[in-house]
């Protein structure tokens, strides 16, 4: 699923779609009716009802695929999460610690800024959802967590010379980060998220370096 997508709804009366992909498009509507409601109304604001009306899917095929309106909120935040994640790993086949952590830096970025419904979504809303949504980003953080503790390694791989990775260091760069652009977010400017760059960029090296 892409945020930047609008998927169709299918054809009315009777057609020959076999039934998982019409159950794969009515997915695909709900999890991208569920982004749009909630970044502009709030989470707490957003209900089924909407949802299923914003997608023009029946009840019915609503309860057929989620449990619940969190349910539909989690299976949002883990796919768009899980695909940014995805392209953040597709960096480790750079030559250098340095460079890979200057594209992941700009991608990171550009993810959000590109994804402003998503943004609000993940950034600002997912903490009205309650545990369950908090447990989700806590995985997902954990996953970050993982990758620059791997990111720290081949920085010592590549030059010796550098002290140990302190533990703390993966779980600060990941809290402090998402929490900056989340504030970026809060305040208005998702837009200029690729303008943090160079200083962020700075702010790793000098953490994950330290001699």
């Amino acid at each position: 699923m892409s945020s930047n997508l609008k998927p169709q709804p299918l054809p009315r009366g009777r057609h020959k779609i076999p039934p998982h992909l019409v159950r794969a498009s009515q997915r695909e509507r709900l999890l991208q009716a569920m982004l749009a409601n909630v970044a502009e109304r709030g989470y707490e604001a957003t209900t089924v009802p909407l949802v299923v009306a914003s997608a023009r899917v029946s009840r019915n095929a609503f309860y057929e695929l989620f449990a619940d309106k969190i349910d539909c909120f989690l299976a949002l935040c883990d796919e768009l999460a899980g695909e940014m994640l995805d392209q953040l790993l597709g960096l480790a086949g750079a030559d250098d610690w340095r460079a890979a952590l200057r594209s992941g830096m700009r991608l990171y970025l550009r993810w959000w800024q590109d994804h402003p419904e998503f943004s609000r979504t993940y950034l600002v809303e997912l903490p009205a959802a309650g545990p369950r949504a908090i447990a989700q980003r806590d995985r997902q953080y954990a996953r970050f967590r993982e990758m620059f503790e791997a990111l720290g390694g081949w920085a010592r791989a590549q030059e010796p010379e550098l002290a140990p990775l302190a533990p703390v260091v993966p779980r600060l760069l990941v809290v402090a980060t998402t929490e900056l652009v989340a504030e970026e977010v809060r305040a208005g400017r998702t837009q200029r998220l690729t303008a943090l760059e160079d200083e962020l960029v700075a702010v790793f090296e000098t953490l994950l370096s330290s001699k």
